[in-house]
């Protein structure tokens, strides 16, 4: 087996570990190895924002996990797509950039995680981003890395949604991520100049030159090696060879909700009884590692249109085909530069909740499920998901082989309120569609149909077309409790020089879409090791 030595190593180039990797090699004084499982981001797909259509389903790019099947959702494999490419999922995602609420982050202070909250994590979210859309404003970014961009040209189907939405008293907002996150309006999104910036783009891009940085693509991970509890080394397989690189100061795990626990487990920290059963040396008998996973849910209400207006229509016919990359390849404009979701409400279905519950991704385009082909009509879909879902899933080995899947069960709508969410969510999706303006554009509900009508059609429908929206979080809590998997400083407890960052940490997953706050998490786990290295 191949030895290597670096200062850092650094598992995982998706959102969090983009941003580890570029700052921890920014200073010059600590080499940094940064391992992604997946190709260099070389595909034209990754960088066109529709593009996720075909990212969505390409292995190449694409862990294409699915969960075990669901008890509550029917018996289903639900799919679950993770990127497996420079910049992780923030190369294949849908580009909607989200801080979530302010009351997340104090709630996770209020779990024991000191020094996370919304006053703490606040200034990481403007270091991150150079927000076009506010470049005087305070509450956001003007320099950072990361590019979000408004979406410069109202759409009619967008602006009957929002005005439908008025009507049933949401307020129209021009920013999901200032002072107030309810809502209706439109997303911004993490593109330039008509391009998705990615993490990669973001920040492996400019650190590119850095000496101190190797970025080792197509390099999957097996497991992590201890010096008695110093984590030491990592094992890594890239063209059918064996690797091993040493680290001198210390190993970041970035791979996220599903692998960074699996990851764990591997490498001998998990539940002791599961990993015997698998066959592999406990280290650690660590119970909550793999547990604690959520994940948002989305139900899709499809729409036929009254209008040719929808992206459906763009796309029905080599004409429009070749008009939109036209228009894409001569102004960086039109339905090629931002994708398919463009609007957006935050909204309170439930009587006790205090801030927005649900979230609606509204998209120009349908079809049977993300990514898949459109309808052969013009369409629209109305997705809708629970922000903060009350039922825990987890994760476990399939077997000690370092390059098998995970198993992963999600254990959708188990807990009631979930259920009582799902079915508020619906009924809100259809009162909205049945509400001027927007329902002068609706010509015909396709699902659920007029066949669904009572409260336990639309549960059933739930547990029958019900999907991931793409955000596992959870799997390595962290806490100040003994139950923890890090602490407020992301260090994994019970051993030394092993840290984790990315969406695995996350208490409580956060209410919105998660690529933002993962690259938070990123940047505060660069100052968090780097604060530490300077006093050793």
């Amino acid at each position: 087996m191949a030895e290597e030595t670096a200062d850092f190593v650094v598992v995982g180039a998706g959102s969090a570990g983009c941003a580890v990797a570029a700052r921890l090699s920014e200073n010059g004084r600590y080499s940094v190895a940064l391992l992604e499982a997946g190709p260099p981001d070389r595909s034209l797909w990754i960088h066109l924002p529709i593009g996720y259509g075909k990212t969505m389903w390409d292995k190449r790019l694409n862990w294409a996990f699915h969960t075990e099947p669901e008890p509550n959702m029917d018996g289903r494999r639900i799919y679950w797509p993770r990127g497996k490419t420079l910049g992780g999922s923030s190369s294949i995602n849908g580009l909607i950039a989200i801080r979530g609420q302010h009351e997340d982050y104090d709630a996770w202070q209020a779990l024991g995680c000191r020094g996370w909250s919304w006053s703490d994590v606040f200034p990481y979210f403007r270091k991150l981003e150079t927000a076009l859309a506010h470049p005087h404003d305070q509450s956001h970014g003007a320099s950072g890395p990361l590019t979000v961009s408004p979406i410069p040209k109202k759409h009619e189907l967008i602006e009957a949604a929002i005005d439908a939405a008025q009507k049933l008293g949401v307020p129209r907002t021009a920013d999901f991520n200032g002072d107030r996150q309810e809502g209706a309006g439109y997303f911004e999104l993490t593109t330039r100049n008509g391009l998705r910036v990615s993490a990669a783009k973001a920040y492996l891009a400019p650190a590119r030159g850095r000496a101190n940085l190797r970025i080792i693509a197509d390099a999957q991970a097996a497991g992590v090696d201890f010096e008695g509890l110093r984590a030491c080394a990592v094992r890594y397989r890239r063209s059918g060879a064996d690797f091993r690189i040493s680290a001198r100061r210390g190993i970041v795990l970035s791979a996220g909700a599903l692998q960074s626990p699996q990851l764990l487990m591997l490498s001998g920290i998990g539940p002791a009884t599961h990993l015997k059963e698998k066959g592999v040396p406990v280290l650690l008998d660590r119970a909550g590692v793999g547990a604690n996973l959520q994940d948002h849910l989305q139900f899709r209400l499809i729409y036929r249109c009254t209008k040719p207006i929808t992206t459906n229509d763009q796309l029905a016919t080599f004409l429009g085909r070749m008009r939109i990359g036209a228009q894409w390849l001569f102004t960086r404009g039109g339905p090629l530069a931002i994708g398919i979701n463009q609007g957006g409400i935050f909204a309170r279905v439930l009587p006790e909740s205090n801030t927005p519950d649900i979230q609606f991704h509204i998209a120009t385009l349908s079809a049977d499920m993300a990514g898949a082909k459109p309808h052969p009509f013009s369409g629209f879909t109305l997705s809708v998901c629970q922000l903060r879902p009350e039922s825990r899933g987890h994760i476990e080995l399939d077997s000690n082989d370092p390059f098998a899947a995970p198993k992963m069960f999600a254990n959708y709508l188990d807990a009631a309120i979930d259920r009582r969410c799902a079915v508020a969510a619906i009924s809100f999706a259809r009162k909205l569609a049945q509400t001027a303006p927007l329902s002068e554009l609706v010509a015909e509900e396709i699902k659920p149909g007029p066949l669904a009508k009572t409260d336990a059609d639309l549960l059933a429908f739930a547990r029958a077309t019900g999907a991931t929206i793409f955000h596992p979080a959870g799997t390595c809590r962290m806490g100040d409790d003994a139950a923890a998997v890090v602490d407020p400083d992301l260090r994994v407890r019970g051993v030394d020089g092993l840290w984790i960052a990315d969406c695995s940490i996350m208490p409580r997953l956060v209410s919105g879409n998660t690529n933002l706050p993962a690259i938070m998490i990123g940047e505060r786990a660069a100052d968090k090791i780097l604060a530490e290295a300077a006093e050793h």
